[in-house]
């Protein structure tokens, strides 16, 4: 019994020492990883964060008896549940996150285990023979007797994702050598700097961040204008809404003030600005159309200039 109680208080110290030591915690799923993964993991993080396991029950005991000192922890106690461990790090937590989450291992179906994903046959000469039809029949896959073997005709859909895969499903799926399941350690949440959240947020990306930024400056922009109530992000819509006005008071009263002349004659004498006007270039196609068309005499051409540019 001593020793067992000198083993817990090894531990208390442990884990202290790294929630006082690291600013992130991530609480990791461990089901199905075997001791090799845990090995590799351990070593990808060495000198970047440390793995330390332990019973819930100990691990929830440890973590009240610390509240006094370190409040903010208490947010972890509701996670630690089913087989989970915790990973300590001061690092980038998505550098981390790939870290833990990379090291996973192909495994085969198993009756009554739960498909991470929706799981296909896919169509392919199997290579069998003709006797092992049943299989096949068994689950409504296709399959037609090609050069003495069995060929699948189409792809099928055997296990929906988050379904229990069946013993015939799972006979079926080994028996093509296929291994559609994955273990490895998988991120249940994350705790850094007192807060907690899913791993998804540390998917996110910068891109992702600016787009919502922007859509979000411009959906106050639209509120702003529409109900009259300034705020930054309208303010310089605001300025160039209220100057169109302006502008267009003081042409409909011929109220011309310095800095609009030029556009008032614009819109009084258009012949004038017509020279200035951008001309599309020739096609060098049209040129042979351009020589053999007939020669209109100086004065309706200069008639027509002006006017041609704006039909």
């Amino acid at each position: 019994m001593g020793g067992i109680r000198e083993k817990k208080a090894e531990y208390f110290a442990k884990l202290r020492e790294y929630l006082e030591e690291y600013k992130s915690v991530f609480v990791v799923g461990v089901d199905n990883v075997s001791s090799q993964q845990m090995h590799e993991v351990r070593k990808d993080l060495r000198g970047r964060g440390v793995v330390l396991m332990g019973k819930n029950t100990m691990v929830r005991r440890a973590i009240r008896g610390f509240l006094s000192d370190l409040p903010d922890f208490e947010k972890l106690l509701p996670f630690v549940k089913g087989n989970v461990g915790f990973v300590f790090t001061n690092d980038s937590l998505k550098d981390i996150k790939e870290v833990i989450t990379s090291n996973v291992v192909a495994a085969p179906a198993r009756a009554g285990g739960i498909a991470p994903e929706d799981i296909w046959v896919r169509a392919v000469n199997t290579g069998m023979e003709p006797g092992k039809t049943s299989f096949f029949q068994a689950l409504g896959v296709p399959t037609k007797i090609a050069r003495g073997t069995i060929e699948i005709v189409s792809d099928v859909k055997v296990v929906d994702a988050g379904t229990k895969v069946g013993a015939s499903e799972a006979a079926l799926l080994n028996l093509l050598n296929i291994s559609p399941f994955v273990f490895g350690l998988t991120v249940v949440q994350v705790y850094d700097n007192g807060q907690v959240f899913p791993s998804s947020i540390l998917d996110i990306t910068d891109e992702e961040l600016v787009k919502h930024f922007v859509s979000a400056v411009a959906t106050i922009s639209a509120i702003s204008l529409a109900i009259g109530y300034p705020t930054l992000p309208s303010v310089g819509h605001s300025i160039v809404n209220n100057y169109k006005n302006l502008l267009a008071v003081a042409i409909a009263s011929k109220y011309i003030y310095p800095e609009i002349e030029e556009l008032a004659d614009r819109i009084e004498n258009p012949d004038k600005y017509a020279s200035a006007a951008p001309v599309a270039a020739a096609d060098s196609s049209s040129a042979p159309a351009e020589e053999a068309a007939p020669e209109e005499d100086e004065e309706s051409e200069d008639d027509d200039m002006g006017f041609g540019l704006f039909d």
